[in-house]
């Protein structure tokens, strides 16, 4: 959806426990999976933000938030839910205004479910 080429992390999802009781901790669990693109200047990411923002509607999501984050760089930051799935996404544009490499975040988590051993 963010239609940009550029270069991608490849850490993949990983699955942790709720926030529940101690028994409901080792029984629920969700899934978590943050990747980043990078390798690309700010006028491609932003791009990448418009797009995404865009196309989320398109894919059955719902943006809850399309703005400024509260940080000093003030970076573009969007956050979504999928009508159905009610899974999460944020995604922050950091411009690398501080030194750091411009990059989009994107984190995206499930709800919660039941471990079945």
């Amino acid at each position: 959806m963010l239609d940009i080429k550029g270069k991608v992390t490849e850490a993949g999802p990983s699955a942790g426990p709720c926030n529940a009781s101690d028994d409901g901790a080792r029984k629920y669990r969700s899934v978590r999976h943050p990747w980043s693109m990078y390798g690309v200047g700010n006028g491609a990411l932003e791009k990448g933000m418009k797009n995404l923002h865009n196309a989320l509607p398109q894919q059955g999501w719902k943006v809850v938030k399309y703005g400024k984050d509260s940080s000093q760089n003030r970076n573009l930051e969007i956050m979504a839910v999928h009508l159905k799935t009610h899974t999460q996404l944020e995604a922050t544009w950091m411009k690398g205004l501080d030194g750091h490499t411009p990059l989009i975040e994107i984190t995206l988590y499930s709800r919660c479910y039941e471990a079945k051993s």
